[in-house]
């Protein structure tokens, strides 16, 4: 069997480089180019390190996970044990997403890909199968981008997560607890009071009132009569009005809390000056939040470290 080094090298360098490239763009790291080339070529001679020396101590399996800290070392600014683990293992899960969709593909398409001791490819006639090196070099950067942009797009929804938080209400000697989101995107303000203006969805608002007073509230609500309303409740409502996305003006009913507080940034928040606008239908259906913040109160005046 005659194995061809520099091609092989080359091919793995190419593959090496690309994964870190991955890794880099996946923790958002501002590492040089020339750095992500220099990782990849001290990656990479584990080719000929496992050909000329096959009992070596880096093909155990300690021997890898040391040769793979090496790796990150060479191509990433190392600041904390923290970060140096969070590389490694973004290499680690790049490295099997990326082989395991070539994998996939393989078994989809059935390709008789020869699979060695030493990698996918097979080292015969020279340069190996025709069909393993085409495979390799057109699968591989379409499984990188594939998860490339997974992963972009799992990063965006990724956002809208960071911005949930704990959020606890107490409406006279009832508090009860959800999840809140944060959204820049709501300005609403009571005309009247001046207050921020939240929203809450009526799965988690139905557990201050009773099957009575909440029916008599949306009747109120869908009818325009306030006669209605429930008569424990009259002091705590306010009538919102608010321009909605389309234009058309409308109104919203606000509930007054005794407090709400929310946990943001590591802080712990505390405020009474917000009105709850009631929404009689839920806010997300996956329910992940039930309650949409004002960004206003997230600076209140009442502050405490979590």
């Amino acid at each position: 069997m005659t194995i061809y080094l520099d091609a092989v090298w080359l091919l793995n360098f190419l593959l090496d480089m690309m994964l870190l490239m991955l890794t880099q763009a996946l923790a958002k790291d501002g590492t040089r180019k020339i750095r992500i080339i220099f990782g990849a070529f001290i990656a990479s001679l584990l080719v000929p390190l496992s050909i000329y020396y096959p009992d070596t101590f880096v093909n155990t399996v300690l021997g890898k996970l040391f040769y793979s800290i090496v790796i990150i070392l060479c191509s990433f600014r190392i600041r904390s044990l923290y970060r140096m683990t969070k590389l490694l293992l973004l290499f680690y899960f790049t490295t099997f997403a990326i082989g395991g969709g070539l994998l996939a593909i393989h078994f989809l398409l059935q390709n008789p890909v020869g699979v060695s001791t030493s990698g996918i490819l097979t080292f015969n006639s020279g340069f190996g199968a025709p069909v393993s090196w085409m495979f390799i070099v057109i699968g591989f950067p379409l499984a990188w981008i594939f998860t490339k942009t997974r992963m972009d797009k799992h990063a965006d929804e990724k956002i809208r997560y960071d911005q949930l938080c704990p959020v606890n209400i107490q409406i006279d000697s009832k508090r009860f607890s959800t999840t809140g989101y944060i959204d820049s995107g709501n300005q609403l303000m009571d005309p009247v009071s001046k207050k921020p203006v939240i929203i809450c969805d009526e799965y988690f608002l139905k557990k201050w009132f009773t099957e009575d007073d909440w029916k008599a509230l949306y009747q109120a609500h869908s009818e325009l009569n306030f006669e209605k309303l429930p008569s424990k409740w009259e002091n705590r409502i306010n009538i919102i009005p608010y321009q909605g996305v389309e234009g058309n003006r409308t109104f919203m009913m606000g509930l007054k809390p005794d407090s709400l507080t929310f946990y943001y940034d590591n802080q712990k928040i505390t405020t009474r000056k917000v009105i709850i606008g009631i929404q009689f239908s839920e806010l997300t259906k996956d329910q992940s939040y039930h309650c949409l913040l004002h960004p206003k109160i997230v600076k209140s005046e009442v502050v405490e470290t979590a």
